[in-house]
């Protein structure tokens, strides 16, 4: 059975083909409208992921867990910090919807509930590095306002960095060992505010796959009455063992979803 699971994970590992997939990653639940029975169930889906990341061997850590008063929880933000984190679990990102009888109504009457959960891939913070071999050098002479104030020696420096095509010159010093190092103090900067820019760009594009949390948006089913379902709607797997899924048992749901996209 390890022997098993250990090859179907290889075989879904071979599914991420992005470098993001092979990432961590930062997960949220959000219940949808519905008060105390959309937190329950956002809860019931926090225990279902924290059981699967630790049959997965995933390391992890609840960054924020926001309770409700009566039941369940208003958020959570779980930080997965192995990985291929964000290739395992961005199969999950949508609205899941649970059907019951409530816990919380006396009259034993059918409720159906919603809750969001969304993965972003984890996006290290940014250390900027500068490699020697990636930037273009120039010298020239300052400008100045002619005449005796035009200088005659080359001090005035022109850097390029060759990946990103930005370029920095700096002239106001004498010197050009200072203008160079001034050139590459100003480059920093701006190969800073470039990759920052590049992150917001990168977060945002997953920020768009965010719907709203409630019918016609569900990706998945979890029928609990009249019948035991769980159902995908985007592959059409499905399993009456509802009890094995909200214990973690999630692994065919993902299958079903990265063969799907393999194919496409």
């Amino acid at each position: 059975m390890l022997v098993e699971k250990g090859l179907k994970d290889l075989e879904l590992s071979s599914f991420f083909k992005e470098e993001i997939d092979k990432k961590g990653a930062i997960l949220t639940i959000h219940p949808g409208a519905g008060g105390v029975e959309s937190c329950d169930w956002a809860e019931m889906l926090l225990r279902m992921y924290l059981k699967f990341l630790q049959k997965k061997n995933f390391k992890y850590e609840i960054l924020d867990l926001k309770p409700n008063e009566e039941a369940g929880i208003k958020e959570a933000v779980i930080e997965i910090t192995s990985p291929n984190a964000y290739g395992f679990l961005k199969s999950e990102i949508g609205v899941h919807r649970l059907v019951r009888i409530s816990p919380f109504d006396a009259n034993q009457r059918r409720h159906t509930s919603f809750a969001s959960v969304f993965v972003y891939p984890e996006i290290e913070d940014i250390e900027v590095k500068i490699d020697e071999k990636d930037l273009k050098i120039e010298t020239f002479r300052a400008s100045g306002h002619g005449g005796q104030h035009v200088n005659k020696v080359a001090t005035a420096v022109r850097i390029t960095h060759i990946p990103t095509g930005i370029t920095v010159s700096c002239q106001n010093e004498r010197s050009q060992f200072l203008n160079k190092k001034n050139a590459l103090k100003i480059l920093k900067i701006k190969l800073y505010k470039y990759y920052e820019e590049r992150k917001k760009e990168e977060l945002k594009k997953y920020e768009e796959k965010k719907t709203e949390i409630t019918w016609g948006y569900q990706i998945r089913s979890y029928i609990l009455f009249p019948y035991k379902l769980v159902k995908d709607h985007r592959t059409n797997y499905e399993t009456s063992n509802v009890e094995a899924v909200l214990n973690g048992e999630i692994d065919e749901f993902i299958f079903a979803y990265l063969s799907q996209k393999e194919k496409f």
